[in-house]
């Protein structure tokens, strides 16, 4: 039985109320998704899931003949995606300028700085008009470019062309890439002889798209996914030459919590395999140049250690947790790696989160994270110890393509919400810096012309909220000032004060871009995250409403003119938010929003789930399953009225899975009592991160900006 179509047909017939209507034109009547009741039964508690017929499989989807339920489904996210045209139809003119503005500040013939290694400088540059890059290198005693891979040549007939990780030989002579054609980040991987341009026959499918060279340059290791799950859980050793079934499986992780991988050291002289979890890792080592020998594993796993190994001299150096909410370093010989043997190099700070090191000769640089900002410490081996100096109130630092051990050249990244990213070389002997690139932004941009801005906002419980935000100089902030306010929250992925081009067309409106630092991420150290997780999860939620009612209290704007955006896990918060306090925001942006959330967690069977158990509990127990069930959006929608709404999600999505906001939307829509904008963009053709191409995506940006700005009454 055709479960959407005909009854989509029927509503053509017999109409049913618009959600929006012009003075001049009726839209097309919103689609009504049919509903077929199935009970989902656990713990003594039973949901009601209308809208569980829009799962399909990977099977179901890669069918060459849809069989009736994927055409019902297809028939659905079709009809979502033509009420969106329609209802979005009278921007078409605000989308192009949008687009055209924010690809307009964009070099088109753009270049990436340099990174030299084994006697290379690689680089990707853009040739003007073109999607993709190109991939390039240049030896560093000659001027003769080598193009190693053409990336719009490559993508050329492809709807979607992912280029994934690229690893040359140790001789230089031979490259592995991944690509994906689908947007599941399932990557085939392939070889290149970069002397004669031909591909070698080798062919590895199903792999996360890297490929790491033992010092021999044959020998390959490789991690492959679980077909269903997505799970990275077998590592491989593949010679060059022979075919894949006849690889060497060295390592399966079994415990489906878990994700592994494979990598090299900075030092080149360890291959690394490492198995990780939430609250828990394992590493495993062997010689580059000995890769039929066994691996060792330096410390085995525990639950809630976390340690993280690199390689200089005799010795591993380890960020790792042990004794250490906020991390710590520690070093230990190659010959007693075992933890009993960890020596202190930076101590645990209570205040300072310690983020990541680089290893350097004569220096070690150590990354931290101090009242939420991201510094840059330096200690030479001898004892001097200082960090790098910023000005902006929010900003961002980081280390960056730093592949040599035998200089005292540091290479970072800066950008604050109103620096362009800059990327400079620092002598740490001299202290003098050079600045390699700053970010080319078209268009007469001048960064004095906008100002930032960072404070607290008070939580319910107490706890103090940082906040960054930005806007053009001169506006005046009030009740009519309109906002638009970000968050994440999850993970312990903090949401960083960046620069953008593309939002210049929402400050140059009048806008303020916010940030809410809100716990689930991990600005304020290791806690925060903590705070913001398993049973601590609402308050990743309570936060952000708390930040919105602040900016609201402060005069920066009203509830009549402020937004919220988040994705992906940031979706989950949208989705929360609209259901605990939705008169507080004229309008939301929920992209690729994990809303469905117990279904989901308690599905082992869907890509992520199994090892993001300690980071949203597993249902399958009662007082997760409970929990859960208090925030999931999905689940709490009700009969009440809900902001103006913009929806996405991709079709060939493996981190959200495109039905979780399709079944979001069409309960929505069922339940909600106003006559506010509720619409969904459906990407067929793309997955979790949207499209492929550079300028392609911003399509999606042009369709958000101009959502809002229509909210705003704003046409050009």
């Amino acid at each position: 039985m055709k479960i959407f179509g005909y009854f989509f047909a029927l509503l053509l017939v017999l109409g049913c109320k618009s959600e929006k209507e012009s003075d001049t034109d009726k839209l097309t009547q919103s689609p009504i998704a049919k509903k077929i009741p199935k009970e989902l039964t656990i713990h003594g508690d039973t949901r009601l899931d209308n809208y569980f017929w829009m799962r399909l499989s990977d099977e179901q989807k890669n069918a060459e003949i849809p069989d009736s339920q994927t055409q019902d489904v297809l028939d659905y996210l079709n009809a979502e995606n033509e009420y969106l045209n329609q209802a979005m139809k009278h921007t078409e003119n605000l989308q192009t300028r949008l687009y055209s503005e924010i690809v307009g500040r964009i070099e088109k013939d753009d270049q990436s700085v340099p990174v030299t290694e084994n006697g290379y400088a690689y680089y990707t540059r853009y040739e003007e008009g073109k999607e993709y890059p190109l991939y390039c290198r240049k030896a560093t005693d000659s001027t003769q470019e080598e193009i190693m891979l053409n990336g719009s040549k490559m993508a050329e007939g492809f709807s979607y062309y992912g280029i994934g990780s690229r690893s040359v030989s140790p001789n230089n002579e031979l490259l592995a890439f991944g690509i994906d054609t689908i947007s599941r980040r399932q990557y085939t991987i392939y070889f290149k002889n970069l002397t004669t341009g031909e591909l070698l026959d080798d062919k590895l499918s199903n792999t996360n798209g890297s490929a790491v060279w033992a010092n021999d340059n044959k020998t390959i290791f490789y991690a492959t996914k679980d077909p269903e799950t997505l799970r990275q859980n077998k590592i491989w050793k593949h010679i060059l030459g022979t075919p894949q079934d006849s690889d060497v499986l060295v390592y399966e992780e079994t415990d489906e919590t878990f994700n592994s991988g494979v990598y090299k050291t900075k030092s080149k002289a360890f291959i690394m395999i490492y198995s990780r979890q939430t609250l828990s890792t394992e590493f495993r080592y062997l010689d580059a140049n000995k890769p039929d020998e066994d691996w060792q594993v330096i410390q085995p796993r525990e639950r809630h250690l976390i340690y993280q190994p690199d390689h200089f001299d005799d010795h591993f150096y380890i960020r790792t947790n042990l004794d250490a909410t906020n991390f710590k370093l520690v070093k230990t010989p190659i010959s007693s790696t075992k933890k009993a043997n960890w020596e202190d190099v930076i101590a645990h700070r209570d205040d300072v989160l310690f983020e990541g090191f680089e290893l350097f000769k004569n220096h070690l640089v150590i990354q931290e994270r101090l009242n939420g900002l991201r510094t840059i410490r330096v200690k030479s081996w001898e004892g001097e110890d200082y960090y790098l100096d910023f000005k902006d109130p929010a900003y961002v630092s980081y280390t960056t393509s730093n592949l040599d051990f035998n200089t005292n050249i540091l290479r970072y990244y800066y950008t604050s919400l109103t620096t362009p990213g800059s990327t400079f070389d620092y002598n740490m002997d001299t202290k003098k810096q050079v600045l390699l690139k700053q970010e080319a932004v078209l268009g007469g941009f001048n960064s004095n012309d906008y100002t930032s801005e960072r404070f607290e906002a008070p939580a319910t419980d107490g706890t103090k909220i940082p906040v960054s935000l930005v806007y053009k100089k001169g506006l005046t902030l009030s009740s009519d000032t309109p906002l638009l306010l970000y968050a994440y929250g999850s993970y312990g992925n903090s949401s960083e004060p960046t620069f953008r081009s593309d939002r210049l067309s929402l400050l140059d409106r009048g806008f303020v871009f916010a940030i809410a630092h809100v716990r689930g991420g991990q600005e304020m150290g290791r806690y925060w995250y903590e705070d913001g997780k398993l049973l601590n999860k609402r308050n990743t939620f309570t936060d952000f409403i708390n930040v919105g009612e602040y900016l609201v209290n402060k005069g920066y704007t009203s509830q009549e003119h402020l937004y919220a955006l988040g994705g992906s896990a940031g979706g989950l918060l949208m989705g929360a938010i609209v259901n605990m306090k939705p008169e507080l925001w004229q309008g939301v942006i929920a992209a690729v929003p994990f809303v469905d959330v117990v279904s989901t967690m308690l599905d082992e069977s869907i890509p992520l789930t199994t090892f993001e158990f300690d980071e949203w509990g597993n249902p399958k127990e009662k007082e997760y399953y409970d929990y859960m069930l208090s925030y999931s959006p999905y689940d709490n929608v009700e009969a009440q009225d809900y902001p103006n709404m913009l929806i996405t999600t991709g079709y060939w999505d493996s981190q959200v899975q495109y039905w979780e906001p399709a079944k979001w939307i069409a309960k929505l829509r069922d339940m909600k009592t106003d006559n506010n904008l509720l619409v969904m963009d459906c990407n067929m053709k793309t997955g979790h991160g949207g499209a492929s191409g550079r300028f392609e995506r911003y399509k999606r940006t042009a369709l958000y900006y101009a959502f809002i700005l229509d909210l705003e009454g704003i046409e050009e």
